[in-house]
């Protein structure tokens, strides 16, 4: 069953402890906090030439994206927003469906008029991507999704049905009381059970991230992450419905998290699927295994 589990500078300096030093964006990124409807979202971007948009996941934010964005950016415009309620992006009530937060996105790329685009997702950020992809198949021309389920879509109940994935259910006021001030237990255990060796996720990036975590109203956002999974599974229904996706998408799995399921669960609702699975890597591909992970996403997104 492991293979099923998922699961501005200046502010950073308010808000992280001196000792969290992770992998920063090149110099010449730009970084912008952007009005998008009812949410200001916290944007990188630099580079030169075809978009690259990088969708994170939950229990890390674009910060994560570092690493590939230095790689990209010789030939590539790279996006990196932060998500909705997740990161320094703004923390609403409501929105966490991820048919509201791909509309999110789509505003912000119409802002600074990318018309065409290809995407790479992680965790949430697949679902968001989904939702994303399945409403508007022309804008995107290629598609990288690593390592977490689409809410409804192949084998969602069985995978849903492993024990490792009770914070699935986990939300509401008592269990943000329970983690108020415990962010960092709480999500040591996400880089802990859903890594091949958990000292991969370094401690420089769990500090980061935490504090990141425990800003005001970050978790309650969290939890509602989840807490739309319910509605997320309808409307992905909804889309499947409408055909598969034609463009080219690669599905990329941890050999110790979900490695060849992850094509397993994009052949559902895509035509054009290559597997691709990260030796000795678990959930945390970017973190676990960067250099291999990296390389199959250059090797895919330039043919």
């Amino acid at each position: 069953m492991r293979r099923l589990i998922v699961c501005t500078l200046g502010a950073l300096l308010w808000v992280l402890p001196a000792a969290a030093e992770i992998s920063p964006f090149p110099q010449n990124f730009d970084t912008r906090d952007i009005p998008d409807g009812d949410v200001t979202l916290h944007v990188r971007s630099g580079g030169s030439g075809p978009v690259v948009v990088l969708l994170h996941g939950y229990g890390e934010t674009g910060d994560m994206w570092a690493p590939l964005a230095a790689a990209l950016m010789p030939d590539h415009t790279v996006i990196v927003p932060d998500l909705r309620g997740m990161g320094l992006s703004s923390r609403p009530e409501g929105g966490y469906d991820k048919k509201t937060q791909a509309g999110d996105i789509l505003r912000l790329l119409d802002g600074l008029d990318v018309t065409s685009f290809a995407l790479v997702t992680h965790d949430i950020g697949n679902m968001v991507g989904y939702a994303l992809v399945a409403q508007n198949p022309e804008r995107v021309t290629r598609w990288v999704v690593m390592d977490a389920p689409l809410p409804g879509i192949g084998p969602w109940d069985e995978i849903v049905r492993s024990r490792a994935l009770w914070h699935f259910s986990f939300q509401g006021p008592d269990a943000e009381r329970l983690v108020a001030g415990r962010e960092r237990i709480y999500l040591d255990r996400f880089w802990n059970e859903f890594s091949a060796d958990p000292a991969r996720f370094d401690e420089a990036s769990r500090e980061h991230y935490a504090a990141l975590y425990a800003l005001p109203g970050a978790m309650h956002a969290g939890f509602n992450q989840f807490a739309a999974f319910d509605q997320d599974a309808s409307d992905n229904k909804v889309l499947a419905a409408q055909g598969q996706l034609a463009m080219p998408i690669l599905a990329v799995g941890g050999e110790m998290s979900f490695g060849p399921t992850m094509a397993v669960v994009m052949r559902a609702v895509g035509s054009d699927v290559t597997q691709a699975v990260i030796p000795a890597s678990g959930h945390w591909l970017m973190e676990e295994q960067p250099d291999a992970t990296i390389a199959a996403i250059l090797a895919f997104l330039e043919p």
